[in-house]
């Protein structure tokens, strides 16, 4: 079972608090999982990004919706009481869903966005489980996914060489060697003993971390065998940290055998997280839009103006 969609959460929202009390966002959230018998793993689960359960989204969305819709009100922060027409609409014994909302003119008002021309919301379709927090992730994940592979395409046109300069610039970026004169670099191709570049782990450059590139066809595999032969020339610089970055994945030898390394940390980067970490960092890419999500400050109301 997975987690209910945003509107179904409306009826139980509305039964949860029809004994006309007041009751905290928690009370309600944890009555609502209780009589909707949710387990752990659906209660932790949580949105693409990492920064709120999706239980969690999807109660806070019905009780916003309900109240837009005048079926509930909000007296004091934090705290929620339903209304005499919630009471009504809870006992008419009717489907309570997006479409049923649209009855109500503060709800319409809230729902449609105005502009240039009227549009609703994705969300006002009751086949969509998804909040509208949710559908706004899914769409930014949808744009990074394609933005990735575009990134990758234009990654296997580059050479060997423009490649390995690509992984130290990605890395600068991400801050090692941050501030210290060529803390990053290109081995020469003639003499490099299976190192492709070095780069300083940090600002006074106590440490290094040695890396090999690997720009192969992503329908290959990184094997344990190639990740043995990067350990041997670790160990012919005496080193002991190193990075060995692909454009295509590991095999389960190969990782296996990275993570069990005795006196040497081997870290495997593949061809998703290279695309992730040039998406993050803007290393290839550049920022087209930004938009704010904002919510409501509480604290600030209840200060003295």
């Amino acid at each position: 079972m997975s987690v209910p969609k945003f509107s179904e959460f409306f009826e139980e929202f509305l039964r949860v608090i029809e004994d006309g009390e007041l009751h905290s966002a928690k009370e309600v959230r944890d009555k609502i999982a209780v009589d909707m018998q949710l387990d752990d793993v659906e209660l932790e689960e949580m949105l693409p990004s990492g920064r709120q359960k999706i239980f969690d989204n999807r109660v806070h969305w019905a009780r916003t919706y309900l109240d837009k819709a005048g079926l509930i009100e909000t007296p004091t922060r934090g705290k929620y009481r339903i209304t005499n027409e919630g009471r009504e609409v809870l006992n008419s014994g009717e489907k309570i869903d997006v479409k049923y909302l649209k009855r109500y003119p503060s709800f319409m008002e809230f729902h449609t966005v105005s502009n240039f021309k009227k549009v609703a919301l994705d969300s006002s379709d009751d086949e969509n489980s998804e909040s509208p927090m949710e559908i706004m992730e899914t769409a930014y994940a949808q744009v990074n996914n394609a933005l990735a592979h575009q990134l990758m395409e234009e990654i296997i046109k580059i050479s060997d060489s423009e490649f390995e300069k690509l992984v130290v610039k990605l890395l600068l970026k991400m801050g090692y060697g941050n501030g210290i004169e060529e803390a990053g670099r290109v081995t020469k191709r003639t003499n490099d003993g299976g190192i492709d570049g070095i780069i300083k782990e940090d600002q006074l450059g106590f440490s290094s971390i040695y890396i090999q590139a690997k720009q192969w066809n992503l329908d290959s595999t990184v094997g344990r065998p190639d990740i043995q032969k990067f350990v041997g020339a670790l160990q012919g610089h005496q080193a002991q940290k190193g990075l060995f970055i692909t454009t295509t994945t590991f095999s389960r030898e190969a990782i296996h055998y990275a993570d069990n390394l005795l006196g040497t940390k081997v870290v495997l980067i593949n061809g998703e997280i290279l695309t992730k970490l040039m998406i993050k960092y803007n290393v290839g890419v550049s920022i087209e839009h930004i938009y704010e999500i904002k919510r409501l400050d509480s604290d600030f109301f209840d200060e003295e103006l």
